[in-house]
């Protein structure tokens, strides 16, 4: 049976059935961005297997809540433990000893956070799984926001990795990215409507409990539930009653 778009009705979730055969393996992070991509995908019909990386990052704490929304979906979840890469990349705040900068995405201190060929990393490994299933596509989460500060997010990477994807194997492999021209605020808004478990995720590149308010995770997330016109449930419990 294929599989599904969730809505709410009396407090009940309901499962649509939709009509579509392709075999995708989503790169999940555990953050807002692919969470909503997996959602995404399974309302489009889609056959999914999600692949998470542990490459010696700071937030690491994203790879829990991965876990956890694929055991909510029963879905099949694999882990790669590529901690032994971390010296390798070692010079961004995110895997080293560089302090996390505060700011917006845009700003040009967030090239501190940029993990040297981290998506083409994953990708690569993604597109082996993928090809040895016989699966059809990966799909990965990037979207407008990423392109100030992230070359590996920008439309020219994803163009040249989808080339790779069909010629580095005997199969085709597709590169699936519907949020690359969108941002993180359409992204919630779109996981407003697939009614999306954000209490679930986790996007802080401090990789604290508490999300920190001060990264640029932090503060596109802030932006994207603004947008949507939604309260964050992770914050929302240190707001108090109001």
């Amino acid at each position: 049976m294929d599989v599904l778009e969730k809505n709410q009705k009396q407090g009940q979730n309901l499962l649509v059935i939709q009509n579509n055969m392709t075999k995708t393996i989503l790169i999940l992070s555990g953050g807002m961005d692919s969470v909503t991509l997996l959602y995404e995908l399974l309302h489009e019909g889609r056959e999914v297997k999600c692949i998470s990386f542990d490459y010696g990052q700071r937030h690491k704490r994203e790879l829990e809540q991965a876990k956890k929304v694929c055991e909510k979906l029963g879905l099949q979840h694999k882990i790669v433990d590529m901690t032994f890469i971390k010296e390798l990349i070692s010079n961004s705040a995110l895997t080293g000893d560089v302090e996390v900068p505060h700011g917006h995405y845009e700003d040009e201190s967030m090239r501190l956070t940029v993990v040297p060929n981290r998506n083409m990393i994953m990708a690569s490994i993604a597109i082996g799984w993928a090809v040895n299933l016989d699966y059809d596509e990966i799909a990965l989460g990037v979207h407008a926001g990423d392109h100030a500060i992230y070359p590996d997010c920008r439309p020219e990477f994803i163009l040249a990795l989808s080339h790779i994807a069909q010629l580095a194997n005997y199969k085709s492999i597709r590169v699936y990215t519907p949020f690359l021209n969108i941002d993180k605020g359409d992204i919630v808004l779109r996981g407003k409507q697939l009614c999306v478990p954000y209490e679930l995720t986790h996007t802080c590149y401090q990789g604290t409990e508490i999300p920190c308010g001060l990264c640029g995770a932090c503060q596109e997330r802030k932006f994207a539930f603004r947008k949507a016109e939604l309260l964050d449930p992770l914050t929302q419990p240190s707001q108090g009653s109001n």
